[in-house]
């Protein structure tokens, strides 16, 4: 008598989790500053959000969120990682954490204030870094967009971003919502991981960008104003003092960040300089008796009206800190 096959059993969820290959952290791609934008049809456009860049990486049924600069953001962020409950192991979504406004527009500064604010947090997603174990960082841009639409969960807090082959049409959007700018990205480019190649191109409505801290001048409240710069290869170039933006919990918050980078040496190359200029911007020696100096590890996000010649800025105003970005990433944007 012939002996009945044994039936074949059927995996375990766990080891069925495990057949997708898990995926790591990929360093974020970055955008170029211009002062005008690529047209044409290898080019697509985005909003330019104002808000983190936030990293997601699922494997084996665990959501984790990570910053820039690969800092866990999990605990921080809960409700954005139940968002993406049902996301698809072996998968990393990259996009920004915005901070929405009573008009729908991203805010920065709720944004800062996350606990308060935690009901208006929304993630906007732009690219697909991998799906279901598979990386796809040499697919072209269109191709990763398409997966992403498919991938991406449906849940109130998680968005696509808004795509426009037309600059144009994108331009006249961004304007008339008062949008902080746009984004240009060559639809056939790969994912160039921790790269500034020129793929993505970035143009601001207003003039503003990230800074390194490295120093501040003494004062009663309890410091009187942030002395910043940008790097140029391997060196930290001042560009201006900065006292303007600034409220009583944000002057305490950043004072006590600067208290643990303290150092002996300034680390401005270009300091001191000569004379104080046409605007009182330049940086003297006499200036620099009164000034704490810093570990140059601390970002913010500083706007202004204008560069001077001597690579100054006209009326910075402090906009809040950047920590999810590198410090020596920070260079000059072109605006």
């Amino acid at each position: 008598m012939a002996k009945k096959k044994k039936a074949a059993r059927k995996p375990s969820p766990s080891k069925r989790l495990r057949s997708i290959a898990p995926v790591a952290f990929v360093e974020s791609m970055e955008t170029l500053g211009v002062t005008s934008l690529p047209q044409g049809e290898d080019w697509s456009y985005e909003i330019k959000l104002d808000g983190y860049r936030l990293e997601v990486v699922k494997n084996f049924g665990e959501v984790q969120l990570y910053s820039r600069r690969k800092n866990l953001l999990t605990d921080k962020y809960p409700y954005i990682g139940e968002a993406f409950a049902e996301l698809a192991d072996g998968t990393i979504v990259d996009g920004e954490l915005v901070a929405l406004d009573s008009e729908g527009h991203a805010d920065f500064h709720r944004l800062q204030n996350f606990k308060s604010a935690s009901e208006s947090i929304r993630y906007v997603a732009f690219d697909l870094l991998a799906f279901k174990g598979e990386s796809l960082l040499t697919r072209p841009l269109w191709e990763r967009r398409q997966l992403l639409k498919a991938a991406l969960p449906e849940h109130p807090r998680l968005s696509l971003a808004a795509f426009s082959p037309t600059f144009d049409a994108m331009m006249t959007f961004a304007k008339a919502n008062a949008l902080e700018g746009i984004i240009a990205k060559r639809t056939g480019s790969p994912y160039e991981a921790g790269l500034r190649s020129g793929a993505w191109q970035k143009h601001r409505f207003s003039r503003g960008q990230e800074f390194v801290v490295g120093g501040y001048t003494q004062g009663t409240m309890p410091f009187d104003a942030l002395i910043v710069g940008f790097y140029e290869g391997k060196q930290l170039l001042y560009a201006s003092r900065v006292r303007a933006g600034f409220v009583p919990a944000s002057r305490r918050e950043i004072f006590k960040l600067m208290q643990r980078l303290v150092q002996k040496d300034c680390p401005f190359k270009n300091l001191p300089e000569a004379r104080a200029g046409r605007w009182g911007q330049g940086f003297t020696k006499d200036k620099m008796q009164d000034c704490v100096w810093l570990k140059p590890e601390l970002v913010v996000r500083i706007d202004f009206l204008e560069w001077t010649d001597a690579t100054h800025l006209r009326h910075p105003k402090y906009i809040g800190v950047r920590d999810d970005k590198s410090a020596p990433k920070v260079v000059r944007e072109i605006t």
